[in-house]
């Protein structure tokens, strides 16, 4: 039986070896941090619960795809439960618009604010479901070692159907002119980590899986999902080793020889790394056996970073939903701000999400509010401008919901660029990892395979697929998937 070792317990990590072990792998996996979960952690404290990184639950398909490999059910796993309304969005009037759950009351939505724009958003919307299941079902799921792996006449005629040639920017004004509209079908590309006229109109698959496939909560929280996922390596049979944090990769002969952490040596026959592409190469490998220098890095074009906020407010705030996004200043501004001259926001759009709102994350009659602000990775951290955003949101919303909130507020912790490094290795500090812009999409992303290292692999955010939780899941598959398959055709 060979050895298969995972470095990194997040969706991807936790993915690969679950594959590997079902494949016959006996798989080792090892995380630095005290639990499993990635950025997917959570945390309590006087009676608040937060979710520490990702909030919203996007695309179930996926989820239920890789569970059905394992022999369960979503449900079997946990209880989702549908939010309605998806979101609330907060525009500069002081007015808000709260985004229904069903396809039919969204095209009166968009009615409403720009008449005649229905007709637009339903054919963008068919348009998009076709985007998402040729993506679904004959692109994502593929290694991307080369652009060879999609030219077949069925793949090249299905191409045509991604428009990955023109922006999603321009793409959605085909439908679409009323400004906020715009910003409707323009926000979940924030996810993607880049701005929308620089991103494939691919990604309106993104528009699909909003509108279409709805957005979700586990009940329980964010991290029932890294305890269902921790079910299924102990089902398969996968040794877990928490704060294990990898310190060096040696290598002989072209091949991991040993990993070392600073607890003991490991000898795998295929090593897996899920943790920062960027910091497994530049720091844990010689330079002779990296297959990027570090100028290739500098080039690449990365997801944001956050600010963000845990805050226990001992009130009920009314006018706030589950999430929430504050589109009330200029998005042309901030966007310019993150990706164009790397200075922190004048004044930033922001997200807020309630869970006490759907369940009791929070004491009786109290309040717990998750604020992200999208943030430069090439911005210095500044621990004493952290208060100074706080209250620059705090006072928006408060303006917006008529409810104070800043004298409430009885639990404060902020988490940054600084903490990202510190707890993920992440590469400037980033949330998301390598933004999908049309020159960082499938092949030309960092390969899951080394160049120059023989049994090395690599999954996550920084490699194909992308950012977000369902595609690390994605990825974790693809890999995994990709090594079985070498090893096959090897024997």
């Amino acid at each position: 039986m060979q050895k298969a070792l995972v470095i990194g317990g997040g969706f991807a990590g936790m993915t690969a070896a679950s594959f590997l072990a079902k494949d016959g792998f006996a798989v080792e996996l090892i995380e630095k941090n005290a639990e499993l979960g990635g950025r997917n952690r959570n945390f309590s404290v006087d009676g608040f619960t937060f979710d520490m990184g990702p909030s919203w639950y996007w695309m179930p398909d996926v989820f239920e795809k890789f569970y059905n490999q394992f022999g369960y059910t979503t449900t079997e796993l946990y209880k989702l439960k549908r939010l309605n309304p998806s979101y609330r969005i907060f525009w500069p009037e002081g007015d808000s618009v709260d985004l229904p759950v069903n396809r039919e009351d969204i095209i009166k939505l968009f009615d409403q604010i720009e008449k005649g724009s229905g007709k637009g958003l339903d054919r963008f919307l068919n348009e998009a479901g076709i985007k998402y299941r040729a993506a679904m079902d004959e692109f994502v799921y593929k290694p991307s070692l080369s652009f060879n792996e999609y030219m077949n006449a069925t793949l090249i005629k299905q191409s045509f159907k991604l428009d990955l040639f023109t922006s999603v920017s321009k793409h959605i004004r085909k439908f679409i002119s009323h400004p906020r509209l715009l910003q409707i079908l323009e926000f979940p590309v924030l996810f993607l980590g880049a701005k929308p006229q620089f991103t494939p109109a691919l990604f309106s698959i993104m528009n699909y899986a909003d509108m279409e496939l709805g957005t979700w909560y586990p009940e329980g929280g964010m991290y029932e999902i890294t305890k269902a996922f921790k079910k299924i390596l102990d089902d398969v049979g996968v040794q877990i080793y928490l704060n294990e944090e990898v310190k060096e990769i040696r290598i002989e002969k072209k091949i991991v020889n040993e990993v070392i952490t600073h607890e003991k040596a490991y000898h795998p026959d295929i090593l897996v790394s899920g943790a920062d592409y960027h910091h497994t190469e530049q720091i844990l490998l010689k330079k002779e056996f990296r297959s990027y220098s570090n100028k290739y890095w500098e080039k690449k074009v990365m997801a944001p970073s956050c600010l963000l906020f845990y805050l226990g407010i001992n009130k009920k705030v009314p006018g706030l939903l589950h999430h929430n996004l504050f589109f009330d200043t200029s998005f042309t501004l901030h966007a310019e701000e993150i990706y164009d001259t790397h200075r922190w926001p004048t004044d930033p759009l922001f997200y807020v999400s309630c869970t006490s709102k759907t369940e009791a994350t929070a004491p009786s009659k109290c309040e717990n509010l998750f604020i992200l602000i999208p943030i430069s990775t090439r911005i210095e951290d500044s621990p004493a401008l952290h208060q100074t955003y706080l209250d620059k949101v705090l006072h928006r919303i408060e303006k917006h919901t008529g409810e104070k909130i800043k004298d409430s507020i009885i639990f404060n912790r902020s988490y940054c660029i600084n903490d990202f490094k510190k707890d993920y290795h992440a590469f400037r500090g980033n949330a998301y990892g390598l933004a999908n812009t049309l020159l960082q999409t499938g092949p030309l992303r960092p390969k899951i395979k080394s160049k120059k290292v023989k049994n090395l692999y690599f999954t996550g955010q920084l490699t194909v697929p992308g950012p977000g939780m369902p595609p690390a899941i994605i990825s974790g598959e693809v890999v995994s998937k990709f090594i079985v398959n070498e090893q096959n055709s090897n024997v």
